[in-house]
């Protein structure tokens, strides 16, 4: 029995020393209204912290993989069919319809990026664009990945690349506006504090 009354002893110890921690049902006494507005501005310093740092992150991705396929189109325009995933097409697409399908798949991945870190008004708009403007490069690469003798899973990137870059965007933009939303709702349930 002594025993389970120093651990919590302890354990009432370290959580009364967590300066960092929020006031619990075992508070007695109500935030007062500067305290409200303290502890709201801290979540939504965060929340606005969080949402940069991971709008950066997912845009810096979509960077790099739009990087890569400016890099696929210069080599398949100074050598034609001497990458792998373009060779695999060399008897079904002409070389400029590769060109053509990389630039698309360029400019999905900009207007993804663009959704992520520009207009908040039209942020979830441009990364529909980018969606859809996936999903018909996806339906472009299916096509002739299904006409060939042979399926080929190691080029499944090409098709659904753009498009699941563009869907993981419209995640963590829902998410990120979900979150902003618990913010303000907690904003709206601010109460004014009287001290008797």
């Amino acid at each position: 029995m002594t025993t389970i009354r120093k651990l919590a002893r302890k354990w009432r110890k370290s959580r009364d020393e967590d300066e960092f921690s929020l006031p619990t049902l075992d508070d007695n006494r109500p935030m007062d209204t500067q305290e409200q507005e303290e502890l709201v501005r801290s979540f939504e310093r965060s929340q606005a912290q969080q949402s940069f740092v991971w709008r950066s992150v997912f845009a810096v991705l979509l960077f790099f993989f739009a990087a890569f396929l400016v890099y696929s189109i210069f080599q398949q325009v100074s050598s034609p069919w001497e990458l792998r995933y373009h060779a695999y097409f060399m008897y079904e697409i002409e070389s400029r319809m590769i060109i053509f399908a990389d630039l698309i798949a360029v400019l999905a991945c900009s207007i993804a990026i663009r959704g992520l870190v520009h207009n908040p008004k039209y942020r979830r708009r441009w990364i529909w664009y980018s969606f859809f403007v996936g999903m018909i490069l996806a339906v472009f690469w299916l096509y002739f990945m299904l006409r060939m003798p042979k399926f080929r899973w190691d080029v499944i990137w090409l098709p659904f690349g753009p498009l699941s870059g563009a869907g993981i965007c419209l995640y963590v933009d829902h998410l990120l506006n979900e979150s902003s939303e618990e913010v303000r709702k907690l904003r709206s349930y601010m109460y004014a504090y009287k001290a008797s």
